[in-house]
């Protein structure tokens, strides 16, 4: 649904950036077959590096199951998942948004309307918006669902729950001794847990899509990249980009509790999305021109879609959830190291933007 409204979008932008005389045309002097060579050479090693870091980190909550420490229950993950949540939001905030400004305020844009309007800020706010909807409709729509199967549907159907209810707590209480409450109580208790799973899912999809469409669009740029000087440094820091990437939504894909085809499906599609990316960037890079009005619109709208979607997710459906549940709220001692853990995620992340 946000790829095609942003396709429509485009197609109503595109023509009114392609009237525009590009003067930044000129791409940097390449020296010869034989930095071509070396620039292909670090492309494969950056294609190699991200594949093995980002597969590893999303990897290592899902697998980490019959590990106590990787429990959703257990402190420790709460103290994870907070450091994954700062890098995700250091994601929107530090990396995606600022680059999607300099390509919609890029020169190489016409004025109007690209001078004349913030779209990245209103992007980010559209695509924040429509993640928000998407969550809402999804979970209030589930559990309507879910709870009109589960309630009585007129008032014979009450009295025999009710009769029958009778009958199980007297026996359970003279034969074990250890039920107690109502079938209903039970009900209640088993749809809120399967609210909360599915809650889950919609969350790890969305932040998946979030986090795919950035890491294609820096793919892309990495590959097409023909300067040496600057794909050195993005090897290695993208490589911990998707590490750290990784791991936030390994979390989120873990307490979703996914049979095992999917678990794997998704890590899989998570982890070939940067090195996808490049390659394509390297087939393409004889004819794309990174300061073109296409180009520069297209990254600039998507990034500016992601930076919305990542930034919604880390503050309502990681932080927020976490840091207002009551485990977070009656125990000081994790309220601390949540907090530092925050902090120490989404500085490093941060720390990583002057190389990427």
């Amino acid at each position: 649904m946000f790829l095609f409204i942003f396709f429509c979008f485009l197609l109503i932008l595109l023509p009114l950036s392609a009237s525009a005389e590009c003067k930044c045309d000129l791409t940097e002097t390449i020296g010869g077959s034989g930095h071509k060579n070396k620039a292909l050479k670090l492309k494969i090693v950056a294609i190699l590096s991200i594949l093995i870091a980002g597969a590893f980190g999303v990897s290592i909550p899902s697998f980490g199951k019959n590990i106590s420490t990787f429990h959703p229950e257990n402190n420790i993950f709460f103290i994870i998942k907070a450091f994954a949540a700062g890098v995700i939001l250091a994601t929107g905030f530090v990396h995606i948004l600022p680059d999607a400004y300099e390509s919609l305020t890029s020169p190489c844009l016409s004025p109007k309307p690209w001078q004349d309007f913030p779209f990245t800020g209103f992007v980010a706010m559209v695509s924040a918006i429509l993640t928000m909807m998407v969550d809402a409709f999804a979970t209030s729509f589930y559990q309507r669902l879910h709870f009109s199967k589960a309630l009585p549907v007129n008032d014979d159907d009450k009295e025999m729950h009710a009769e029958h209810e009778g009958h199980v707590h007297v026996h359970t209480h003279a034969t074990h001794g250890h039920a107690h409450g109502s079938a209903f109580a039970s009900s209640d208790a088993s749809g809120s847990g399967t609210s909360d799973l599915f809650r889950h899912r919609i969350v790890s999809q969305v932040l998946e899509l979030g986090i795919v469409v950035h890491s294609v669009i820096i793919g892309i740029s990495l590959g097409a990249s023909g300067s040496v000087k600057t794909i050195k440094p993005l090897v290695a820091a993208l490589t911990f980009h998707q590490f750290f990437e990784g791991m936030g939504l390994g979390g989120c894909i873990s307490q979703a509790k996914f049979k095992s085809k999917a678990v794997a499906a998704m890590i899989l599609f998570f982890s070939l999305t940067t090195p996808v990316g490049i390659g394509i960037g390297i087939g393409i890079s004889k004819v794309y021109k990174e300061n073109s009005p296409t180009a520069l619109v297209i990254e600039g709208i998507f990034n500016s879609a992601s930076a919305g979607i990542l930034i919604y997710m880390a503050l309502v459906d990681l932080l927020a959830t976490d840091f207002m549940s009551p485990k977070l709220q009656t125990n000081f001692k994790l309220q601390l190291g949540a907090n530092f853990s925050l902090l120490l995620g989404s500085g490093c992340m941060s720390l990583l933007a002057k190389w990427a």
